[in-house]
C-alpha cells in the first residue's frame, strides 16, 4: 500500500514537473517562435539541457508534446464552434474563425509548429518540423472527419467521404491561414466569409444526421 502511494506521488510529481517545462518552453516559443532551442528553453526552466532532453529525449520529443498540447486546445476550441447554438453556414463560419483566431493571436507558436528555423542556427535547423507537423494535420482531419460522419447523413460511403472532406478542410484551414498569416492580403473576417463560400456548396445541400447533434 506503501509502496503504491510513494508511486503515485512520484507520478504525480514528475507529472507536475513535465507541466512547469511545457510553460516554460512555450514561454520562450512566444519569444523566440520557431528559433526556440532547447538551450534557451532548459535556461528559462532553471536546468541544464541533460535534464531537459530526460525528459523529452530530443527536441522532437518537446515538439511533439507542445503540438498536442496546442492541438487539444484548438480542437477544444474547434468542438465549442461546432456546437454554437447557430444556423449551420454561421458554425461553419465561427469553426473557420476559432482556427485562424488562434493562430493570429499565437503567431509564434504556430510557426514553431509549423515551419523550420532559420538556417543561421546550424545546430537546432536540422530538426525536420514538416516531418512532425504532418501527423498534426492529420489528427486535426481525422477528429474533423469524425464530427462530419457522427453529424451528417452522407449516405454509403459516408465514411470515406467524411475522411475527405475532413481532411480537405483541414488543408485549406492550413494552406489559407499560412498564407494569409504571412501577407495580411485581408481582414480575418474577409477570409472567413471567402472560405464558408468556398465549402458552402456541399455543406449546405447534405442533410443532418437524424440521430446526430447537427452540424
Amino acid at each position: 500500500m506503501e509502496s503504491t502511494e510513494h508511486s503515485g506521488r512520484q507520478q504525480t510529481a514528475t507529472e507536475r514537473r513535465r507541466r512547469e517545462l511545457l510553460e516554460a518552453a512555450e514561454r520562450i516559443v512566444l519569444r523566440d517562435g520557431p528559433d526556440a532551442s532547447m538551450n534557451a528553453i532548459a535556461a528559462e526552466a532553471g536546468i541544464t539541457k541533460p535534464i531537459l532532453y530526460r525528459h523529452f529525449g530530443d527536441k522532437g520529443g518537446l515538439y511533439r508534446a507542445l503540438a498536442v498540447r496546442h492541438t487539444d486546445a484548438l480542437l477544444a476550441n474547434l468542438a465549442t464552434a461546432l456546437d454554437a447554438p447557430v444556423l449551420r453556414r454561421d458554425r461553419v463560419e465561427a469553426t473557420l474563425d476559432a482556427y485562424l483566431l488562434a493562430i493570429e493571436t499565437r503567431p509564434q507558436v504556430y510557426r514553431f509548429l509549423m515551419h523550420p528555423s532559420d538556417e543561421d542556427h546550424p545546430s537546432e535547423s536540422s530538426f525536420d518540423v514538416g516531418r512532425h507537423s504532418a501527423p498534426l494535420l492529420r489528427r486535426l482531419g481525422e477528429e474533423l472527419a469524425k464530427v462530419i460522419t457522427d453529424r451528417l447523413d452522407l449516405g454509403p460511403g459516408g465514411e470515406l467521404t467524411a475522411r475527405v472532406w475532413g481532411h480537405g478542410i483541414v488543408g485549406m484551414m492550413h494552406g489559407a491561414g499560412d498564407w494569409w498569416l504571412r501577407e495580411r492580403p485581408c481582414s480575418r473576417e474577409q477570409l472567413v466569409e471567402q472560405l464558408t463560400d468556398l465549402l458552402w456548396g456541399q455543406l449546405a445541400a447534405v442533410k443532418d444526421r437524424v440521430d446526430g447533434p447537427g452540424f
